[in-house]
């Protein structure tokens, strides 16, 4: 999980002004000091890391911040603000061209998701910003390069342009013609890459560069790399000029030092980030949202903005409507957990809500897969059985059961789980406080306990 192992130390370290009703500048170097080794095990730049501590313990040691009575909270946000700023303050997007199209030029080392992430990168723009993009494969080199091209291109709809093992640089020319001619107002350019930066690699770059003046050039960095990473940003930067950073990766960096580095040491904004191998896994990289994940502060804006992506105005009035008179039945449950499959699965909500420490998922055992199971088991039932559970008789059961390879027990699990959705939905539409704790009673072999806020219990899968 994203930051997880920095998140941990950093929470670690703040523990040691927990309860401090005044500060020393001794309690400040103490904390800075575990703040220091945190970030430099999570593979952040020595010089980085340096500044940073340095700008800290300057402001938290203000006398604001020692005669505060709350000094932890203090703390904890002069370090967001600082990491925050280290990022980049705020989101940038793509710089459009004034005049059609906008020719972004996607460059980076081999294993870093360039291809991939290039056709994700294009699909959020024709969603998001109703953009018509065009791939161009510029990669003659890679074996299958421009077939995998065209079948992510294929899966987001995105058309791809290529003219087979020819020249990089004249395909590139021809892939933005055809663009004006064919009226997209956006060319991604999938370059070739290499397994380190070398002078072919950046003679053919740079002859791209010239023959199409690209609006943007984006390099892809491997956010697992650490290190590496920003050695690759400040090579391709100094050598072919770059705008920008796509971090691909994120999701499975636990560490975050190329994240925390390569804005610093480059000076060019990280403007997405890949969180997973599914194509609609691509976020905006917001730094003060990043911050607030690594601190455990949770993330709900990016939360709520994967909701806003997988809501369907009409079924959700409807939903409301069939929550207000106690109508629920076997389709919306199915419908609800399509929605939260799309969202990503349970852990990674989970771990975007406030106060819920990365610790605190470490020991849960999400299965995503039981979001399948539970899907087979409902649509193993006739029409008449997902409308109306209570006909479900023992019979039934079973034969739903043996209809999808999963056990009688399974089938009641997931019916008693309904019933008890159903209650906190009447609860919720009657302006009461649904009952958490009643998710975790009764035994089964997938819930799995959680301490939130309002106390412990189990999620219902």
């Amino acid at each position: 999980m994203a930051f997880e192992s920095l998140s941990d130390r950093l929470s670690q370290a703040f523990k040691k002004l927990k309860g401090r009703t005044r500060l020393t500048e001794a309690d400040i170097k103490e904390v800075m000091r575990e703040v220091r080794t945190a970030l430099l095990d999570a593979d952040v730049n020595y010089r980085v890391v340096r500044d940073f501590i340095a700008r800290v313990t300057e402001k938290a040691t203000g006398t604001d911040v020692l005669e505060s009575l709350t000094p932890q909270q203090q703390v904890i946000k002069i370090v967001n603000d600082e990491l925050c700023a280290l990022m980049g303050g705020s989101n940038e997007k793509i710089k459009l061209s004034p005049k059609p199209p906008t020719v972004v030029m996607l460059v980076g080392l081999q294993g870093a998701g360039k291809t991939t992430n290039g056709a994700k990168l294009a699909a959020l723009y024709k969603k998001q910003y109703n953009k018509r993009p065009l791939l161009v494969a510029c990669d003659v080199y890679r074996p299958a390069a421009i077939t995998q091209l065209q079948v992510v291109g294929s899966q987001v709809g995105v058309p791809v342009f290529e003219m087979g093992q020819g020249n990089p640089v004249e395909i590139a020319r021809a892939g933005v013609e055809h663009a004006v001619r064919n009226g997209n107002d956006m060319v991604f350019i999938d370059t070739a890459g290499r397994l380190h930066i070398d002078d072919t690699l950046m003679t053919e770059l740079c002859d791209i560069k010239a023959a199409v003046s690209p609006t943007e050039i984006m390099l892809f960095l491997d956010a697992m790399t650490g290190q590496d990473a920003v050695n690759a940003a400040t090579g391709f930067d100094s050598q072919l000029g770059i705008d920008s950073v796509f971090m691909t990766k994120l999701d499975a960096d636990t560490r975050g030092g190329a994240a925390l580095s390569v804005r610093a040491v480059t000076g060019k904004p990280i403007k997405f980030a890949g969180t997973g191998e599914k194509l609609d896994g691509i976020e905006l990289f917001h730094p003060d949202r990043m911050a607030s994940r690594i601190l455990g502060m949770g993330d709900m804006l990016t939360l709520i903005e994967k909701a806003q992506a997988n809501y369907d105005e009409k079924k959700a009035a409807e939903l409301e409507k069939k929550m207000a008179q106690s109508r629920l039945d076997l389709n919306d449950f199915l419908d609800q957990i399509k929605q939260l499959k799309k969202m990503g699965g349970a852990q990674a909500m989970l771990s975007m809500m406030p106060g819920v420490k990365q610790s605190d998922l470490k020991d849960m055992k999400f299965d995503d897969r039981q979001f399948s199971r539970l899907e087979a088991i409902v649509l193993s039932m006739t029409p008449a059985e997902r409308s109306d559970p209570s006909i479900i008789s023992l019979s039934r059961k079973k034969r739903v059961a043996a209809g999808c390879g999963q056990k009688v027990e399974d089938v009641n699990r997931l019916l008693k789980q309904f019933e008890l959705l159903k209650t906190m939905s009447k609860q919720l539409t009657r302006g009461g406080t649904p009952d958490l704790a009643a998710l975790g009673r009764g035994k089964g072999t997938h819930s799995k306990k959680f301490s939130g806020q309002g106390g412990k219990f189990k999620l219902p899968f």
